[in-house]
């Protein structure tokens, strides 16, 4: 059996890149962004899964901070850009561990020096406001993916989790990804309906990533990714970041799920609220439901069928910290992942396969987004397009 001092050997060579960490939002959701008072220098147990001790513990040396802001704020450009300055203050306020990364050099210094690089990814188009000129604000503000949906459609692309309306992605839509392949922005396919995802390969000239996302075959969530998609990122040349929310990766966690969601919208909860009031009604729900529980072993076989379907190359993965109120056995918070490189170690996974799964695969993609940019801007001028002239 690996042991977990094994991995944690491997993931000092070849450290985590985490594709999706909801730090910020908790920490507006917690204490309104007062840093003091959630000072992730020292152990947040008690609140958090994530801070910086448990960051090191865990082998992370690269985090993608959500930017999200939920999808029915009246004011999502307002407060995405608070959810940046958040974290540009973290990276401020903890300069001996937190780098600033715009670059996949960028990630490769800060791995050098010891330090966490940390970039940032919007999570939801609703987060432009339909504006070409926005998303080159996020760009400029230092914003390196958008995953093109949340929960709930935009005006131009359509939602995993909500009722079909432009069919995957509108003539908007499509603008939109191009002007993201010119900026170098990665296009985000977590959360967005299957029509969609394949509309975002129909027309990216650039690898894509999921920042957040499982299997649909091994668990029967529209929020996982089907293999008709995952077949086709060898020939992208983006990456599936496998996640651990329980309600993705395990069946019976999905059904039960469900029934806890409807209980938190009758207590007057939006169903992903995570304050402490809203957590005293899941834990009164899961004291007369048990929770079904997944495991290392549930996360590690999705990623031994997406490494089956897509290839070694087109895997990372991207936790959700702080963006679930639960988590798997084994994988409580940051300092856990050196238990799921163990178990993959015990599944037979060679020390080249992770290097690949947990560092050199999200570099790679974030690179070729670079160059991909780079070629296009000498051929496209940004784009000034509107919704209404593309969409009608």
């Amino acid at each position: 059996m690996a042991s977990p001092e094994e991995a944690r050997a491997l993931l000092r060579e070849f450290p985590v890149v985490d594709g999706h960490n909801d730090l910020p939002w908790a920490l507006r959701e917690q204490v309104r962004y007062d840093l003091d008072a959630r000072d992730i220098a020292a152990h947040q147990n008690a609140h958090l899964h994530t801070d910086i001790p448990r960051l090191r513990e865990g082998g992370v040396g690269a985090q993608y901070w959500s930017v999200y802001v939920r999808s029915d704020l009246p004011d999502a450009v307002p407060a995405t850009l608070e959810q940046i300055d958040c974290v540009r203050q973290l990276i401020a306020r903890y300069p001996d561990d937190l780098a600033p990364a715009l670059t996949a050099a960028d990630m490769e210094s800060a791995r050098a020096e010891g330090r966490i690089a940390s970039l940032m990814g919007a999570e939801g188009g609703h987060s432009i406001a339909n504006s070409l000129g926005t998303l080159r604000g996020l760009y400029g503000l230092g914003v390196r993916y958008m995953t093109l949906t949340h929960n709930d459609n935009n005006a131009w692309a359509d939602s995993a989790t909500d009722e079909p309306n432009v069919g995957g992605l509108s003539s908007f839509g499509r603008e939109v990804v191009r002007e993201m392949n010119r900026l170098g922005m990665l296009v985000d396919l977590s959360h967005v309906a299957a029509t969609t995802m394949h509309a975002a390969l129909d027309t990216s000239v650039a690898p894509v990533i999921f920042s957040h996302s499982s299997s649909r075959a091994v668990c029967d969530h529209p929020r996982n990714i089907p293999d008709d998609v995952l077949e086709r990122l060898p020939v992208n040349g983006g990456v599936a970041m496998v996640t651990f929310v329980p309600k993705f990766v395990l069946q019976a966690a999905v059904d039960w799920t469900a029934a806890a969601d409807e209980n938190m919208r009758a207590h007057g909860f939006h169903h992903l609220a995570t304050t402490a009031e809203a957590m005293k009604v899941h834990r009164a729900f899961e004291e007369s439901n048990p929770r079904p529980v997944a495991t290392v072993s549930t996360v590690a076989d999705h990623l031994d069928h997406m490494r089956e379907v897509a290839g070694i190359d087109h895997l990372g993965i991207g936790g959700d910290y702080d963006g679930t109120a639960f988590t798997p056995d084994g994988l409580g918070d940051v300092s856990g992942y050196p238990n799921l490189i163990a178990e993959l170690l015990d599944r037979g996974w060679s020390r080249p396969d992770l290097a690949k799964l947990t560092w050199q695969n999200a570099v790679r993609v974030l690179g070729a987004a670079e160059d991909v940019a780079r070629d296009l801007q000498t051929t496209r001028a940004p784009s000034n397009a509107t919704i209404a002239e593309l969409d009608g």
